[in-house]
């Protein structure tokens, strides 16, 4: 059974960096793309960036690019999401998700970490 655990979420002042890990665990990853989604207080759940596992091919969303890293640690089974410059606007409930490659929509979701950003 697919099991996705986020972890290194918590309270920052604007400014400030913060890194999100997803454990991922249950099956080979060699096959699927992974992201992160963020969903914040009264609004939908949104794509923030996306990593397929083997080749390592990235794609952000455009409020967090040049302020946000998307990577993984093939070793680890850990996809990690680095965030830097934080704003109050990146405010959310932080979710790691996971799909096939060759499919839309994403079928594995984590609990979700809550990301606060204070100003």
């Amino acid at each position: 059974q697919v099991q996705l655990v986020e972890s290194g979420g918590g309270l920052v002042q604007a400014g400030g960096s913060l890194q999100l890990s997803c454990a991922a665990s249950g099956r080979a990853f060699s096959g699927y793309t992974m992201a992160w989604f963020r969903q914040a207080p009264g609004k939908e759940r949104a794509f923030v960036a996306r990593i397929t596992w083997s080749s390592g091919n990235t794609l952000y969303t455009d409020s967090v690019k040049g302020r946000f890293t998307i990577s993984r640690d093939n070793a680890k089974n850990t996809v990690y999401l680095q965030m830097n410059s934080l704003k109050p606007e990146d405010t959310a409930v932080y979710y790691c998700a996971a799909r096939n490659s060759g499919y839309v929509q994403y079928s594995y979701w984590g609990q979700g970490t809550q990301v606060t950003v204070s100003s």
